[in-house]
C-alpha cells in the first residue's frame, strides 16, 4: 500500500481482496479524485455508468473524477485487485471503515461518505 502520506498526497495505492460472490461498491462517483483498478487475480464485474464489463488478471480500468462506477465479485473464486486514486485522497480509511459506518445512523454514514468524496447515485431512502 502507498498511502497519501507516503506519496505526498500525489496518489494512493490500495490492495483490495474480495471473497467469492461479494458485493463491492454500488454505483457512485468522486467529485475530486480519479480512481483506477488493476486486476491481479480472479474476475471482477466493473460498471462504467452505462454497462457492466468483466475484468480479468492484467485488466485496467480508469475512472476520471465525476465518472460513475461500481464493482463486484460475482464469481465463485476470490478476487484481488489494486485500487489507485489520484490525488491521494483519504481512501484507506474509507475502504477500511465503510462497512462499520454502514451500520451507524444515516446521517453519520452520509457525513462519512462526503468526507471521503464518495457520492452514491441511489442511496436507499433518498
Amino acid at each position: 500500500m502507498a498511502s497519501r502520506g507516503t506519496t505526498g498526497s500525489e496518489y494512493g495505492l490500495y490492495k483490495v481482496d474480495m471473497g467469492p460472490q461479494t458485493m463491492g461498491a454500488q454505483e457512485h462517483f468522486h467529485r475530486t479524485i480519479s480512481e483506477s483498478f488493476y486486476v491481479l487475480s480472479g474476475e471482477v464485474q466493473f460498471h462504467n455508468g452505462e454497462r457492466w464489463t468483466k475484468g480479468r488478471p492484467g485488466d485496467f480500468l480508469y475512472v476520471p473524477a465525476g465518472g460513475l462506477h461500481a464493482f463486484q465479485n460475482d464469481a465463485d473464486a476470490p478476487l484481488s485487485m489494486l485500487m489507485i486514486f489520484s490525488p491521494g485522497a483519504p481512501r484507506e480509511e474509507y475502504v477500511e471503515k465503510a462497512a462499520e459506518y454502514a451500520e451507524r445512523n444515516r446521517e453519520e454514514l452520509k457525513a462519512f461518505q462526503a468526507r471521503h468524496d464518495t457520492y452514491f447515485t441511489d442511496m436507499p431512502g433518498d
